[in-house]
């Protein structure tokens, strides 16, 4: 047949070639009579050539006989390639048979997440819900928009569609916006129910023989009503009847024609129509709604008059969090499927029915530490309602999250106090501020006038007071820090320029885009709102030596299902040296030694460094601390329709402080996700700037207002003695900074995570 159909062309080209002219004698086109001989030929005129002559007797032109050779030539190759095409075909069909059972579909195709051991199985990221039905009991008019959104050849194809692979590959080809595909339902009814979902040549072979063979041997009716019943509709839904319920909260024979569009449209990708997933999957669902009722009238199941009011959308329910998302784990759960989207660049679909293995950087007794702790020391008593925490803790060098609390309970509020609150800082900014002062040469034992209050122009009209009002005199930076006295590290910005504390809190880990981070000299009281998550790793920072590493919550991901193979890899990057470290170190030991405004911190039993933070009226208190090991920060704040409230009349106090609520936390926190590690010292103070600092004559002390008393702790148990010295005392040596730092060195790496011994 094909070589017919080269030859009638060839034939054709052949009679519609211009004939000779005159002056070619008498020439005949092959194929049609001779000319008459009644013409005289013009002897006298010069004629042409021998060869030319003889191309017009026979009426071919010059290589006519060499471009049917080589025709044929490729039409015998075509067909020979065919035949072989053919013999695949007939091996396949021979070999490849139609699974006797279902491919497990629940199983295969759930992602899980597990712990860092890569075993402990945190959760299922989402739930899979599949509520079967005959066909009669599903409305008719749903039938017709499924078939009119995705294959409208169903009735009469033979399983696969040819045109439909044809317009498939024309619409990647020309990027025209085409809305019928090139898989039949037969196909995908074989693909979600029988095979899996990767992108192979293998598995699309399968799909197509497994599809002929089904629709040679079932009914159109038996594989329409298997398809609607495993087809995923997003939200978590498989099939007609739990999808009616996800998107219209009602029952599958309630849907009106509208609402059947709409299933018959999200089941495309919900990923690109869902509209709870933003503006434009409204846009997309709008269009592939249009399409499908236009279908249906073209297919004879809608009349015009009645597709004529049908315009828009129906109301469709909000997506309701998802079940698999609960407890606190609930938090950390929506925080991979966000690492997920952000940088693995994974679809909602790939992550809901991917068959994902996602083991994540979350120590299991970290994180039970991390919830036992709240549970035991967050007050219970006054005010408590909108009162929230929350605490991440990341492995200094490293990056790794690795415990995370949001929240008690995904379900009752999605909005994760660790990851998605702007929290006021308050005076856990002073670290950064003395991270400034030491890039300037400016030592810790430098003094400043610690009195209350302090005016100063750069100020304007308002003055800057520490806490209960109270003047210490002249403190140097290591007692300021300790007693978190405002009014000193308020002048000490004054004097080296607020953009120093800055860029110093950038340069640690703080985002660039937090919310109030500017240069007024003020900026080292934390008036500035990071997340917890941001104030963790910026500690880390000081905790590794300098050594800032991006924060990451997923270690490795695999699946079986499609073509995913991730490893994370730290990155890390020098933000300040090693001395300044050490110096900003010793400072913040300060806070947890004896005296300071963190002391009871030292029941961690292990050297510690730390700082509480208060912000203005006491509308967040904070507790930031750090072991060589292991960083944490815990933050509790109130918030009331989005609008932050002073934390007043909670747990018997008056006000909170860091030095409450947020450290008792803090140390039984640290205390459960450190168990069984070996202490480790911090280095030893370099002293920075020591030789330029001049003693100076003591500030007499203004008499304060107010002197506040010993924080009382809200467990109403006594504050612990100083918990003595390791016995292991001396300072870990440094070895010299690694030239790459593309990523975290064993120098600089803690010593062993969380929870792993």
């Amino acid at each position: 047949m094909v070589r017919g159909n080269a030859l009638s062309c060839l034939e054709y080209r052949a009679r519609d070639s211009p004939g000779p002219s005159p002056g070619d004698g008498a020439g005949t086109a092959e194929g049609t009579a001779p000319t008459t001989a009644t013409t005289p030929a013009p002897a006298a005129l010069p004629g042409p050539s021998r060869g030319a002559q003889r191309a017009g007797a026979t009426g071919k032109r010059p290589g006519w006989r060499g471009v049917a050779t080589w025709i044929k030539r490729v039409v015998w190759t075509v067909v020979g390639f065919l035949a072989l095409g053919a013999s695949a075909v007939a091996v396949a069909f021979a070999t490849i048979q139609v699974p006797d059972v279902a491919n497990g579909l629940a199983e295969a195709q759930t992602s899980i997440v597990y712990y860092d051991d890569g075993k402990t199985e945190m959760a299922r990221i989402a739930e899979l819900d599949r509520e079967p039905l005959p066909l009669a009991s599903i409305p008719k008019h749903l039938q017709h928009a499924v078939i009119a959104a995705e294959d409208r050849d169903f009735y009469t194809n033979a399983g696969i569609s040819p045109t439909g692979i044809a317009r498939s590959v024309w619409q990647a080809v020309s990027g025209s916006d085409v809305q019928g595909g090139g898989s039949t339902i037969t196909q995908q009814y074989v693909k979600n129910y029988f095979l899996t979902q990767d992108r192979t040549l293998d598995r699309k072979l399968r799909e197509w023989v497994i599809s002929i063979k089904i629709d040679r041997d079932m009914t159109k009716d038996q594989i329409l009503e298997g398809y609607l019943n495993t087809i995923y509709f997003g939200r978590g839904a498989y099939g007609v009847k739990t999808a009616a319920k996800a998107y219209f909260g009602k029952d599958v024979s309630a849907l009106t024609v509208q609402e059947s569009a709409v299933l018959a449209s999200v089941m495309n990708a919900p990923s690109l129509f869902d509209p709870a997933l933003g503006a434009k999957q409204q846009t997309n669902l709008t269009k592939r709604v249009d399409y499908v009722l236009d279908g249906m009238v073209t297919m004879g199941w809608l009349s015009a008059a009645d597709r004529a009011p049908l315009t828009g959308l129906p109301t469709i329910a909000a997506k309701a969090p998802s079940r698999a998302l609960s407890g606190p784990t609930g938090y950390i759960v929506a925080a991979v499927r966000r690492e997920l989207t952000t940088k693995l660049q994974l679809s909602d679909d790939d992550i809901d029915r991917g068959g994902l293995r996602i083991t994540t950087t979350i120590s299991a007794p970290a994180q039970q530490a991390a919830q036992d702790a709240v549970a035991k020391d967050f007050p219970t008593t006054g005010d408590v309602k909108d009162v929230y925490a929350g605490l991440v803790a990341v492995r200094p060098g490293d990056g790794a999250i690795v415990a995370m609390y949001g929240g008690a309970d995904y379900q009752a509020r999605q909005f994760s106090s660790a990851t998605d609150a702007v929290i006021q800082g308050g005076s856990i900014f002073k670290a950064f501020g003395l991270i400034g002062a030491l890039q300037q040469g400016i030592s810790t034992k430098t003094q400043f006038d610690g009195n209350s209050p302090l005016r100063d122009p750069a100020l304007g009209n308002t003055p800057v007071r520490n806490v209960g009002g109270r003047s210490y005199g002249t403190v140097d930076l290591r007692k300021a820090t300790a007693s978190s006295v405002n009014t000193a590290f308020v002048r000490l910005n004054i004097k080296m320029g607020p953009s120093v504390t800055k860029t110093a809190a950038i340069a640690a880990g703080i985002p660039e885009s937090t919310p109030g981070l500017g240069d007024d000299p003020t900026n080292v009281l934390g008036t500035a709102s990071p997340h917890v998550v941001d104030v963790a790793n910026a500690y880390a920072t000081i905790a590794a030596q300098g050594r800032r590493a991006t924060p990451y919550l997923i270690k490795t991901v695999t699946s079986n299902a499609i073509d995913v193979t991730y490893q994370a890899v730290p990155n890390v990057v020098d933000a300040f040296s090693r001395d300044v470290a050490a110096d900003v170190i010793d400072a913040m030991q300060q806070v947890t030694a004896a005296g300071g405004t963190g002391s009871r911190a030292s029941a961690v039993g292990r050297p510690v460094a730390g700082k509480t933070g208060t912000s203005e009226e006491a509308k967040s208190v904070w507790f930031s601390g750090f072991t060589p090991q292991l960083s944490a920060s815990v933050a509790m704040f109130k918030d009331v329709n989005g609008v932050p409230q002073p934390l007043t009349d909670i747990g018997g106090l008056d006000g909170l402080t860091g030095g409450s609520y947020p450290l008792s936390i803090w140390i039984d926190f640290m205390k459960g996700a450190l168990a069984g590690q070996d202490k480790v010292d911090f280095p030893k103070r370099v002293g920075i700037g020591d030789d330029k600092v001049h003693t100076a004559a003591p500030t007499p002390t203004a008499p304060a207002t107010s002197v506040p008393t010993s924080t009382p702790d809200p467990t109403n148990s006594p504050k612990p003695e100083p918990t003595p010295s390791p016995t292991n005392s001396s300072p870990t040596s440094i070895p010299p900074r690694p030239t790459n730092t593309g990523g975290p060195t064993n120098a600089n790496k803690p010593t062993t995570p969380p929870g792993q011994g």
